[in-house]
């Protein structure tokens, strides 16, 4: 006679799946950035049986101060493909805590702090990938307060925390219903806004005057930036190519837009 499982769990978890799902990260880089902040998105975190070293272990004794349940786990279930690279950490992602656009308008008009210098508008991203490497390209230049649409954009799921390398959590983000009113609202502020385009009409990057408050706009994959939003543009810029075609993946020009502007200001 067969022995029932005492503690059975959902099928679904007794076995890696072929896809993961898309509300978990791993990796010890990504998970821990997302642990590090104070307002952690973390639910609950994975640790493979028979894994160590100091920074697991610091993974491990920050989920602990942050009372985040932990589970010690057989490698079978990480809950992740078998393929998958997660260094023995794999996490559940909460909802990714998102800011009022009136947050970044106040601190912009307002007397306290430094107000921000570079702001990044999203308009209709969609893939997942693109936008998780759009972010942790806009960590990397100081672009730390992201303006995006609550519509037509991919939303911010562990495929996004992933391929951001965790910095999700270091970012100021917002959602907006209408880009082309919040890109008019900065204007007000004193905002310089820059529309990204492939068009050998508009004004090369390296040409521009990438100087005071500016935000720069990277438009969606296939369509770039829509009418309404490209004419709250002040200036659109694109980026010189020799070779004859239409134009770079959004992600690989937000990043080039990106570090030419923190070239010139820092």
């Amino acid at each position: 006679m067969e022995r029932g499982n005492r503690n059975p769990e959902p099928a679904a978890w007794s076995m890696a799946a072929d896809e993961p799902s898309d509300d978990l990260i791993w990796g010890i880089n990504a998970v821990g950035e997302m642990l590090a902040q104070e307002e952690s998105a973390i639910s609950e975190i994975f640790i493979e049986r028979g894994k160590g070293g100091p920074r697991l272990q610091r993974i491990i004794d920050l989920a602990k101060e942050r009372a985040i349940p932990l589970r010690f786990v057989d490698p079978a279930r990480m809950r992740v493909p078998r393929h998958c690279r997660h260094q023995g950490v794999v996490a559940r992602q909460g909802a990714t805590r998102l800011l009022a656009f009136d947050d970044l308008l106040g601190r912009l008009g307002g007397a306290e702090g430094t107000p921000p210098v570079r702001i990044l508008a999203l308009d209709s991203i969609q893939d997942p990938r693109n936008l998780g490497s759009i972010l942790r390209s806009a960590l990397a230049a100081g672009f730390i307060d992201v303006v995006m649409t609550r519509e037509r954009s991919a939303p911010l799921t562990g495929t996004v925390a992933r391929t951001s390398a965790g910095a999700v959590a270091h970012l100021r983000l917002y959602q907006v219903t209408n880009l082309s009113d919040a890109l008019n609202l900065l204007k007000k502020k004193g905002v310089w806004v820059y529309g990204a385009v492939a068009e050998a009409e508009a004004v090369s990057i390296y040409e521009a005057d990438f100087s005071g408050f500016l935000c720069v706009v990277i438009g969606g994959e296939g369509k770039g930036i829509r009418p309404l939003v490209r004419k709250q543009c002040d200036m659109l810029v694109t980026i010189p190519m020799r070779a004859a075609f239409n134009s770079l993946n959004a992600s690989v020009a937000a990043a080039l837009i990106m570090f030419e502007v923190a070239r010139r200001l820092d």
